[in-house]
């Protein structure tokens, strides 16, 4: 059975990815997995510091237990769901853990948060797994419900594809939601370089049974030309590739005023080969 993990801290923005992953969960016909990583708080004295985890647990087992019977409740009982609790000196290592053992279908997580330690959270850790998580990332912008997903959108800077572009994985997704696939590439003129077109040729030959729709957009802002298209064309999932120093590296780094990731208003997903 497909498993669908879902990173929780029990914050609006998380149980709201939650919704997210248990609607997409009962279209694919998977199973969901709730994950919460927490610290031991740091102390020099060992009676306040037990004092405290015992507090924390019992904290985390309450939110743990409310969020599954919210989704019990939200599902009609249809949804097989489970609950992990971790603890870890870093998130991402736990978290990354819990993937390899559990390999699920997709992971979930919120991308933004309505409160400053949220976006913390969500910013910080979010991120970090878009970059450098091998399973199938998804992130859910706050307020963002899944009805279905019947247009895919997969940003592309056709470069190198055979090597960077998951084929398979991006298969399955297209043919588990019976969606479109759109080809979006954010180019600053209209004048294509002899390699681009080689590249998007040879795209073009892997996703042929697809049948996707390709899409050349000029603009000298490549996050404003992504979302501009995919709210234009009512996209419901974007596809990025989180390749060192192209397209995702781009669109979060620092220097840029609008973080795309964070600040995009259709559900992300990060693919790596």
């Amino acid at each position: 059975m497909k498993t669908i993990l879902v990173a929780t801290d029990f914050s609006p923005s998380a149980k709201n990815a939650a919704n997210y992953a248990a609607d997409m969960a009962l279209t694919i016909k998977a199973g969901i997995l709730l994950l919460h990583v927490y610290q031991i708080p740091v102390s020099y004295s060992e009676i306040p510091v037990a004092l405290d985890v015992e507090d924390m647990m019992e904290e985390i087992k309450e939110g743990m237990n409310e969020q599954k019977e919210h989704l019990i409740r939200k599902t009609g009982g249809r949804l097989n769901i489970e609950t992990d609790v971790r603890r870890g000196i870093f998130f991402y290592d736990e978290f990354k853990i819990a993937c390899e053992q559990v390999k699920p279908y997709a992971v979930i997580m919120g991308s933004q948060g309505t409160t400053a330690s949220e976006r913390l959270f969500f910013g910080g850790h979010t991120v970090h797994a878009m970059k450098h998580l091998r399973w199938p990332l998804i992130t859910v912008p706050f307020g963002a419900t899944f009805s279905s997903i019947k247009k895919i959108g997969f940003a592309c800077d056709f470069d190198k594809v055979i090597d960077t572009t998951p084929i398979d994985e991006i298969k399955i997704l297209v043919n588990d939601f019976n969606a479109e696939l759109h080809i979006l590439n954010i180019v600053k003129n209209e004048r294509l370089t002899p390699e681009t077109v080689y590249e998007s040729a040879l795209l073009q030959e892997m996703l042929s049974a697809l049948k996707p729709g390709y899409h050349l957009i000029t603009n000298d802002n490549t996050d404003e030309g992504i979302m501009n298209f995919v709210e234009i064309n009512h996209i419901d999932l974007l596809i990025v590739l989180p390749k060192r120093h192209t397209l995702l590296g781009k669109l979060i780094h620092r220097s840029h005023t609008k973080q795309f990731v964070l600040h995009s208003h259709v559900p992300v997903m990060a693919l790596h080969q």
